[in-house]
């Protein structure tokens, strides 16, 4: 592959890209997806987004796989701080299970992460400190456990007791705990549910196993009646006559004319890219080209987003 005009570094090519103006999606933004496909960079950029565009952010990754701080390429801990002095950007990795762990016996018990989850992800959307709060979920699975809560709901409040105690009284009071969780869960369906308060985001690879995955969530989505309009498909071998000019220098292109292993690449992308737009139908999706450099840090991150908007 040719990454571009290897003299031109990621950083220049972020320095001369025009200022980032915020979408007018919902004040929540979730990034769905398979494990290992890129949610975490587009929650990162997206957030970088709307804090450059001068909107109190929070970005919030629940992935206990967290890389949200590398993709920052700031350390990070289980409260919010700021990466960014100059702007109003917050972000957070936090860990239920490891809450739950830490509580001591806890983590054996059905459900007990689930609960933790749906607490510190509602506590995080309705604080009002912020504008905009970006979640970086954890890997498909652990959503629809989430969304699947009213279901199991009595097993869970089997624990409600043991977490509340254990974690300092972070799922409420003594009395009336059960309701109060499931209150809360009711809580989480309906901010899910209203596309006025929350962007559900797909993340997807091109390839035809994570196409299909995707496409498998979007219908247990549906199925909850969580709308989904916007799909992103990262790391394309693209041509750099498909790349947007302003980025060209920072994409890795293929060498389809030299590079038989490129073009074969390029093949299966581009197969994957027909198949997912015949799945999807008309909902957007953004195409994020593979970097021709680490996607870290700000100016990465810059370029990103400039494909995200």
């Amino acid at each position: 592959m040719d990454p571009g005009d290897s003299s031109v570094p990621i950083e220049a090519v972020a320095d001369a890209l025009a200022p980032p103006t915020p979408d007018g999606v919902a004040p929540v933004v979730l990034y769905g997806g398979k494990g290992g496909v890129g949610k975490t960079t587009m929650a990162a950029a997206t957030g970088l987004t709307a804090a450059m565009g001068g909107l109190e952010t929070l970005v919030v990754s629940t992935d206990p796989a967290h890389s949200l701080g590398d993709s920052l390429g700031r350390s990070l801990t289980s409260s919010p701080t700021r990466p960014y002095t100059d702007l109003p950007l917050w972000a957070v990795e936090i860990d239920p299970a490891d809450a739950v762990g830490d509580a001591g016996g806890l983590s054996t018990m059905p459900g007990a992460d689930e609960a933790v989850a749906v607490e510190q992800l509602l506590r995080y959307a309705d604080d009002d400190r912020f504008e905009r709060v970006v979640i970086d979920t954890a890997p498909t699975g652990h959503t629809l456990r989430l969304l699947e809560l009213p279901s199991t709901l009595e097993r869970l409040m089997d624990t409600v007791d043991a977490v509340r105690q254990q974690l300092g009284g972070i799922l409420g009071g003594a009395d009336g705990a059960g309701p109060e969780l499931g209150g809360r869960i009711e809580e989480l369906r309906v901010l899910l549910e209203d596309p006025r308060r929350t962007d559900f985001r797909i993340v997807l690879i091109p390839e035809r196993m994570s196409v299909r995955e995707s496409a498998r969530l979007l219908e247990r989505l549906e199925a909850y009646a969580v709308p989904v309009q916007t799909l992103v498909v990262n790391r394309l071998m693209t041509p750099l006559e498909d790349v947007p000019p302003a980025i060209a220098g920072a994409v890795a292109a293929p060498d389809l004319e030299d590079c038989a292993f490129c073009a074969a690449r390029w093949g299966v992308q581009r197969d994957a890219i027909a198949e997912a737009t015949e799945l999807f139908g008309d909902r957007t999706i953004h195409r994020v080209p593979l970097l021709g450099g680490p996607v870290e840090g700000r100016p990465a991150l810059r370029v990103v987003a400039h494909c995200l908007s």
